[in-house]
């Protein structure tokens, strides 16, 4: 009988699963579908997204995150680790890049000031993890501790044992910290001026926090050691301490707020944003601005885990810019700069690498948020107008990180997609700018303009790093300039010099090896030569990555290569080859190249960017099913909604909106052009609502794990065999309908005239 029953109740859980896996989900529960700790289980060696669990609103000025790691190291947050330390404001967008602007809030039961003896025991199955609450116990004080963000300010709500002795920890870190605390008014301020770097001279971040319980007893604490009958103290590592007596489950509430601007101001953000709200109003507002964004686009589907991952992997994409802006007494928009150190009006953002997102994080922004992307814009002409340049990696100013001069690239796409609000002429003379200037940074503006601009390349002999990379990032950012240049109808002498220069990639082509190759000032191509060799020439990459960074002239690069069926053999290569590589630049091998060895992959390493569009150029030469296939493959083994769910850097979104974009079916290849280039869509139906209110709709009814492949395609019921889309079809609303099989169609999208843009017809 025993077994009998245990059929049942197993035939019944079977049933209900099945149910809910075909159950779409609704605008009101996406939230529940996010995994903030996607990505966490990575270090140095091996990352698996090196990202933390953010708690904060889309775009947030200011972060939270439980604080794993000592003070000042880049993995605040690992998913291994046992103890936690703090709860600190964070502003980081990456490991690499680091923190500014932070401080940490740590409630105990017994007085320790070193982090080291503070951090507490804790464990994955005692934390919820949501992007609008977090909530673990730390068990060495049994205290429950609970965070609820705004954009600029949060709620915590600590759960005290009881004791006469239950404190919370101020730790405003070290490089210069000041706190006073005001007991009259249950209150702490202070600053904190650590950071990485990008900053101006007079940088701090300003902190208010008010508790809703009397303190018993408070102090300032300077360098570990409380200082003595002392509220108010400034110096290297200063923080507060203050305690209360409390019941069994007593739940002591705190309000937090920050600027950048000022005291006045942190107290502004917090009238603002928290006002009279209690935890759970506050908690509840932020889930509602979460389901509201998230639910921009619905997928359906039945498998749960591909909807679980669509939606973590968007949350990741809604986070990075950061809003650097706060709005002042006359509810104007305002910015501290990080740029000159001064209060400017207008907006302001920053914590991106343009070299990682202005291939697909960007393009979702110009897609889905053109009001968000003009406040972008005029943030960047802001940076412009208070730095001389405009940033390619800000964080929250100028750092020197990556390459390139892509800024040309977001500001192109942003226009050419229509959308306005912005002064477009002063990006316009930034951009041309940094076509003939190095700036304050290796990184800003462009480090061997001077060879690039009379060679037509960075020569590989004259000590410019990653010269190879270099050119074929500039290549396109010139063909970004054309297209804006031909916008604004600038005089065609001038439309045509950055038209022949977008064509220097064929300068690196060897035509020997049929690859990108660093080429010598005397115009000689550099020898010995390794396709495998990582850096050097390249970027995080090699030949192999790099050779196909021809956004704009992909067509031109088929015809370099022999044509479409040398072409499509040399795309198969990349997968066919073993994970051979070259560390001897780095001297050992970095993340990224073990990354691409143990995912069983050949040479492609989409755990980097400069290779991610890669599949989609199957498309261009006819072969969109092998396009097909590999989307899928990649979707499949590199995605999943856990700890571990990345196969590399997240890096501000990019990785995450490579997902987002494949997973509906489509990809922005070029930016700067209207097109998205045709994939291999993942769920049976996605909608997507404009901002304009009107739908585009992507229908895939047989989709599966076996039928991958379009064997045809309507618009709004009529034959679509076009391997893109068109930007302006998906901003006006309608249908898109795939008829998906499981062999590889020998017909649809494998005309010429079927493949997307390119300079060469």
């Amino acid at each position: 009988m025993k077994k009998i029953i245990s059929c049942f109740a197993f035939f019944a859980l079977l049933t209900q699963s099945y149910v809910f896996a075909q159950t779409a989900p609704t605008s009101a529960n996406l939230i529940d579908y996010v995994n903030p700790l996607m990505g966490t289980q990575s270090k140095f060696s091996l990352s698996s997204g090196n990202t933390y669990p953010a708690i904060a609103l889309p775009w947030g000025m200011n972060f939270w995150m439980p604080q794993t790691g000592k003070m000042g190291d880049g993995w605040s947050y690992m998913y291994d680790s046992e103890k936690i330390r703090g709860f600190k404001q964070t502003h980081q967008p990456s490991p690499w890049i680091n923190d500014y602007g932070q401080f940490s809030i740590m409630p105990m039961t017994s007085l320790k000031i070193d982090e080291n003896a503070r951090a507490s025991w804790f464990s994955h199955k005692a934390e919820t993890v949501k992007p609008n609450y977090y909530k673990v116990y730390l068990a060495d004080y049994d205290v429950t501790t609970e965070i609820a963000p705004t954009e600029r300010a949060a709620q915590f709500r600590f759960t005290f044992p009881k004791s006469d002795s239950s404190y919370v920890l101020l730790d405003a870190f070290d490089r210069g910290s000041y706190v006073k605390i005001i007991p009259s008014e249950r209150k702490i301020i202070g600053y904190t001026t650590k950071n990485s770097g990008g900053v101006p001279a007079n940088f701090k971040n300003y902190f208010v926090l008010v508790f809703d319980k009397a303190f018993k007893f408070s102090s300032a604490w300077n360098n570990k050691k409380i200082a003595k009958d002392t509220l108010e103290v400034k110096a290297n590592h200063v923080g507060a301490i203050v305690r209360f007596e409390t019941k069994t489950g007593e739940k002591i509430g705190l309000k937090v707020a920050s600027s950048f601007i000022s005291y006045e101001q942190a107290e502004r953000n917090m009238t603002t944003e928290l006002g009279s709200d209690t935890f759970d109003q506050t908690q509840e507002k932020g889930r509602k601005v979460w389901n509201q964004e998230l639910s921009r686009i619905t997928v359906e589907g039945d498998n749960i885990d591909e909807i679980r991952t669509f939606y973590s992997c968007l949350y990741r994409v809604l986070l990075f810019p950061r809003k650097f802006y706060e709005f002042d007494a006359k509810g104007k928009v305002v910015h501290y700069s990080p740029y000159n150190g001064e209060v400017r009006p207008g907006y302001m953002f920053t914590d991106n690498g343009f070299w990682d997102t202005f291939r697909a994080v960007f393009p979702y922004f110009t897609l889905m948020y053109p009001t968000l992307n003009a406040h972008i814009m005029e943030g960047l002409a802001n940076a412009y107008d208070e730095s001389g340049f405009l940033p390619e990696w800000a964080s929250p100013g100028h750092r020197d990180c990556m390459i390139g001069s892509n800024s040309a690239s977001l500001i192109t796409d942003s226009y050419v997609k229509g959308i306005r609000g912005y002064d477009i002429n002063k990006l316009y003379e930034a951009i041309i700018k940094n076509t003939n200037n190095a700036g304050p940074v290796s990184s800003v503006g462009r480090f061997g303009h001077d060879y690039y601009n009379k060679l037509g390349y960075v020569p590989y002999d004259v000590k410019i790093n990653e010269n190879a990379a270099r050119t074929l990032e500039y290549a396109y950012a010139d063909f970004c300039i054309s297209q804006l240049a031909k916008e604004l109808k600038k005089p065609q002498a001038e439309i045509d010099l950055y038209l022949k220069r977008s064509q220097n990639y064929r300068n690196l082509f060897d035509p020997q090896t049929k690859w990108m190759r660093g080429k010598n000032e005397d115009g000689k191509f550099q020898t010995p030569f390794n396709p495998f060799k990582w850096g050097d020439a390249f970027t995080e990459g090699n030949s192999i990555h790099y050779t196909w960074s021809v956004f704009q002239d992909v067509k031109g690069l088929v015809g370099l290569m022999g044509g479409r069926e040398a072409f499509v053999q040399k795309l198969d290569s990349v997968f066919t080859m073993p994970p051979i590589f070259d560390d001897s630049y780095y001297g050992f091998p970095i993340h990224e190249i073990r990354e691409m060895q143990i995912m069983n992959m050949g040479n492609y390493a989409h755990g980097n960017q400069p290779i991610q569009h890669m599949i989609y150029l199957y498309n261009y030469a006819g072969a969109p099913s092998k396009a097909q296939f590999w989307l899928r493959q990649v979707m499949k083994k590199l995605y999943q909604p856990t700890p571990d769910g990345y196969c590399g850097d997240e890096d501000n979104g990019q990785t995450s909106a490579w997902y987002v974009f494949s997973s509906l079916g489509f990809y922005p290849v070029t930016p700067g052009t209207t097109q998205y280039v045709i994939g291999s869509p993942l769920f049976k139906k996605a909608t997507i609502t404009m901002e304009n209110g009107k739908k585009f709709t992507i229908e895939s009814p047989k989709t599966s794990a076996a039928n991958l492949y379009v064997d045809g395609a309507t618009m709004n019921g009529k034959p679509y065999g076009n391997t893109y889309l068109e930007h302006k079809d998906i901003q006006n609303g309608g249908t898109l309908q795939f008829n998906m099989i499981s062999a590889p169609s020998k017909a649809w999208g494998i005309k010429p005239e079927a493949a997307p843009f390119s300079l060469t017809k």
